[in-house]
């Protein structure tokens, strides 16, 4: 296989892995912590609204779904790609902190969180993965 074509392959499915995961660790995160008492979690509107209701356990698991996510797709990425593996690794990255990004645009969370998640959750998983497969290891 051409390197090219496996270095875009490396994307796709690190970020397709990755993003499930993030999925289903915020399905699991919403049986395993019950939203708080009155909280609308059936549309983005009462989300919204309801926001002011979460205590820090709410977030962690949509804090471990960005980590973890990134994480796992920034590790596949640098596992499969030819070459360049820090930047493919941190690509992943880059792609899941827009995906933060655009997250908290459309649902703003409250600042300590908006912080924790976009300093901690994205480009250091990513730097963390690549570190994984830098060559002399």
């Amino acid at each position: 296989m051409k390197p090219i074509i496996r270095n875009i392959l490396a994307v796709i499915a690190g970020l397709l892995v990755g993003g499930a995961l993030n999925m289903a660790l915020v399905e699991i995160g919403g049986k395993l912590v019950p939203a708080p008492a009155g909280a609308d979690v059936t549309s983005m509107e009462g989300l919204k609204s309801s926001m002011h209701l979460f205590t820090p356990v709410n977030f962690l698991f949509p804090f471990l779904a960005h980590a973890l996510g990134t994480f796992v797709g920034a590790v596949l990425a640098a596992f499969f790609a030819v070459s360049h593996k820090m930047w493919f690794a941190l690509g992943i990255g880059v792609c899941f902190l827009v995906g933060g990004i655009l997250n908290i645009v459309m649902l703003p969370s409250p600042l300590w969180f908006t912080l924790l998640d976009l300093v901690v959750a994205y480009i250091p998983m990513g730097y963390l993965a690549g570190k994984m497969f830098r060559k002399g290891k």
